[in-house]
């Protein structure tokens, strides 16, 4: 290999592993929360219905378009102080749901 291609080969490499470092320390120091949107306007009732449907009750403390599991996602708060995210599409349909338990569960 000739001296050009080998000083634009490490150029790239270098472009690579500089790009790489930098993508890591700005996911890292990132708020992950900061970038969600809220689900807004009649859609949000719509979302919060369903959403407590899925639950049987409790409180919505956060929505979110967009999210990377689903169309929206709504956060509730049960009264027990256990917290579901519950994954909905466009149409408002359940696709998925899961529990951040705060209770220890029975032995």
């Amino acid at each position: 290999m000739n001296r050009s291609k080998q000083a634009a080969a490490a150029a790239a490499a270098a472009v690579i592993v500089v790009g790489g470092a930098g993508a890591a320390v700005a996911g890292a120091s990132g708020d992950d929360d900061a970038s969600d949107t809220p689900i807004q306007g009649p859609a949000l009732e719509q979302a919060e219905e369903a959403a407590l449907a899925e639950t049987g009750g409790g409180t919505v403390t956060e929505t979110e378009v967009g999210d990377e599991e689903s169309y929206y996602e709504v956060e509730v708060t049960l009264d027990n102080g256990d917290q579901v995210d519950v994954q909905l599409d466009r149409d408002f349909t359940v696709v998925g749901s899961e529990s951040d338990s705060e209770t220890e569960p029975d032995d």
